[in-house]
């Protein structure tokens, strides 16, 4: 029984709520060619309005839609809902007070208080189905049509991975952080001491086990800050990718020809995508390709970060799944980048990454 009173109560407010859409559409549309704007404010004000009564009266949701073909459909329905209203109004409006006026006769015993509750069933039956074909009309022309709700959908899901992207870039950052500035202090602050007592201690075997513990002591600390650099690079925090790729290129045994052209900066998880490529193709190139000749260049095209990493060694790297580039290519990928490799058998290599850059 609730749900009738609720259709009932949805189309006798609807000669009001539509009057007000229609009346405003109208005044607006004249200018609309000049004006769009006021249009597309009118409608859209208008088109909340109405989402909320489908919502509070019959539990309707009609989701929001923010294509610009959209404006065209809920002009459409704001001009509508005045006939509907006024048709809904006079058909349920008239049959639920004759009805009530001809029940009030059941008390003189009158027939026509039979008639009075068939009118108040037509009411209720015609309530229900007016709520339903303007539920129908509303979801057609307030909401998005289905391209619109696959694209919506698609624009949710990819604003769903960037921040899941970003977050993981985050956790990576904080641990970064908590390994330097806890573990990494400790350790270089434990192979003092262990520094200092070997200095300390006469030949003997507690010196030699003191020494083997430095040694040990050194060897992990190296390995740690291994470990964080290729976890985070801090320096990309600091200084950006150039200063980032410029460090990584001095630690390499072979020269590298490196050519950086970065007049701003680009978001944190995008330098950090670039850098890793650069640091992985590198390191291909160096341990595994024999390469002798290295060319690194990073560019930066309006919103778009171009990268080119080209090697004269042996080829024939792919993408396999489980590997080094696999890896990077889905790392790229993961914010809509693209990644290609050439390198034919016996060489050259070349790695190609565009990522998206805007500001």
């Amino acid at each position: 029984m609730t749900g009738v009173w609720r259709a009932v109560v949805h189309v006798l407010t609807g000669l009001p709520v539509g009057l007000a859409g229609a009346v405003r559409t109208l005044l607006v549309l004249p200018v609309a060619a000049v004006r769009p704007g006021a249009l597309r404010a009118v409608a859209a004000r208008r088109t909340a309005v109405q989402r909320g009564r489908f919502a509070a009266l019959l539990g309707v949701e009609i989701p929001e839609v923010t294509a610009p073909g959209a404006m065209g459909r809920q002009v459409a329905f704001h001009l509508l809902a005045l006939p509907i209203g006024v048709i809904g109004f006079a058909v349920v409006g008239g049959a639920g007070s004759a009805g009530l006026g001809f029940t009030a006769l059941v008390v003189r015993g009158d027939v026509r208080a039979a008639a009075g509750v068939a009118l108040l069933l037509l009411a209720a039956v015609s309530a229900a189905g007016l709520a339903r074909f303007d539920t129908v009309l509303a979801r057609r022309l307030l909401g998005p049509n289905p391209a619109e709700a696959l694209a919506q959908r698609l624009a949710e899901m990819a604003r769903a991975r960037e921040q899941a992207v970003a977050a993981a870039a985050a956790e990576r950052r904080r641990i970064e952080r908590d390994l330097h500035d806890g573990t990494q202090q400790r350790l270089v602050a434990l192979a003092m001491t262990l520094g200092m007592a070997r200095g300390a201690l006469p030949d003997g075997p507690a010196r030699d086990a003191v020494t083997d513990a430095h040694q040990q002591a050194k060897d992990v600390l190296a390995e740690l800050r291994g470990f964080v650099r290729g976890l985070y690079p801090a320096v990309l925090d600091d200084r950006g990718l150039d200063a980032a790729l410029s460090g990584l290129v001095a630690r390499l045994p072979q020269p590298v020809d490196l050519h950086v052209g970065l007049p701003g900066r680009c978001p944190p998880v995008i330098e950090e995508i670039a850098y890793f490529v650069v640091a992985e193709t590198l390191t291909n190139a160096t341990r595994h390709a024999a390469a002798t000749r290295i060319g690194v260049t990073v560019v930066r095209d309006r919103d778009l970060l171009r990268l080119a990493v080209t090697d004269d060694g042996a080829g024939g790297a792919a993408v396999r799944p489980g590997g080094g580039l696999h890896g990077l290519a889905q790392r790229v990928a993961s914010v809509d980048g693209t990644f290609r490799i050439t390198s034919p058998p016996g060489g050259p290599t070349e790695v190609e990454v565009h990522l998206p850059c805007g500001s």
